[in-house]
């Protein structure tokens, strides 16, 4: 229950590059200078090009560090603020213990959201506020988080137009 359609996975997964051709090359050097990057990453490009390997490769540069992976379109809708951000017991129908939340588990290391254009664009907003901020607040709690942690975002889809279709947010 706890953490529902995610994974945490060690920095010590070995995950492998394939591939030697002058473009895998310069895949791999841009690989590498995201090592210290702290802001958040979008990496796109069509099913199956790679996207989540080349996340865990940043994220393999780190530590011993936290890795949590979310498929945003496998969240229903409705549960992305308790999936995200955790709830307190009492919350809402159903919240019968404390849950963590998937930003809160990444602290100190990466979440990768998967398949980002998948998020409402009221849950867009939320997510904005917590790049810009790092707060976290559980539902149903007073009290805020600050959590410390770098988004790595993947796509297939042209994020520039859905942006001017209206479907995802500019900012």
């Amino acid at each position: 229950f706890l953490l529902q359609g995610a994974t945490t996975r060690s920095s010590a997964l070995k995950t492998r590059w394939v591939g030697t051709s002058a473009a895998s090359q310069n895949i791999q050097r841009q690989i590498a200078q995201l090592r210290n990057e702290a802001g958040p990453i979008l990496i796109e490009g069509e099913s199956g090009t790679g996207k989540e390997v080349t996340a865990q490769l940043i994220h393999a540069q780190q530590a011993e560090t936290p890795f949590v992976v979310i498929n945003v379109a496998s969240v229903p809708d409705n549960l992305f603020e308790s999936e995200f951000f955790g709830h307190i017991k009492g919350a809402f129908t159903g919240a019968d213990q404390n849950k963590m939340g998937l930003a809160e588990a990444a602290q100190g290391g990466d979440l990768f959201l998967d398949e980002v254009e998948a998020l409402s664009l009221p849950h867009q907003a939320k997510l904005l506020r917590f790049l810009e901020t790092g707060e976290c607040r559980r539902v149903g709690a007073k009290e805020t988080v600050i959590v410390q942690t770098r988004v790595i975002a993947a796509t297939n889809r042209n994020l520039n137009q859905m942006v001017a279709d209206g479907k995802f947010r500019e900012d």
